[in-house]
């Protein structure tokens, strides 16, 4: 762990240096388009492992890798093109969407066992995070 610790201090430091020299639009741009391209590296490699062992954590993990990797690849497009109307509004966002929240209901699922829970309990933690994200959009 004080390798991950180590690890995140000099992220952080990097990334305020940036900052500091090239301003937000740079770093915006530097850092979405890398953190989304790892992502889908990531999928890719989660996508592998569940081919080689069929394991469905590994599935889950691959969509959730993808999913994130492409909202992020999507708004890091949208800063790139100036943010057009076409991009703002557009449906396919929540394709993207689906994969991520499918990876993540893939994953509650798997891990369940770990915590010694069965059947549907996974769905408390996913039923939770869409209610509260009901309850803010009815608050704003």
């Amino acid at each position: 762990m004080k390798h991950a610790g180590t690890l995140l201090l000099a992220m952080m430091a990097l990334m305020q240096i940036g900052f500091r020299l090239w301003g937000y639009d740079a770093m915006y741009l530097l850092g979405y388009g890398a953190i989304s391209l790892m992502a889908l590296m990531i999928s890719a490699t989660f996508l592998w492992l569940w081919h080689v062992r069929a394991t469905p954590l590994a599935l889950g993990m691959s969509m959730s890798w993808a999913g994130s990797g492409l909202i992020m690849g999507w708004w890091w497009m949208m800063k790139l093109a100036g943010y057009p109307d076409w991009g703002a509004q557009a449906g396919g966002l929540f394709v993207i969407m689906a994969l991520l929240a499918s990876g993540a209901v893939l994953h509650f699922a798997v891990i369940q066992s770990s915590f010694g829970f069965r059947g549907g309990s996974f769905l408390v933690p996913v039923s939770t995070a869409l209610g509260l994200s009901l309850l803010v959009l009815f608050l704003r």
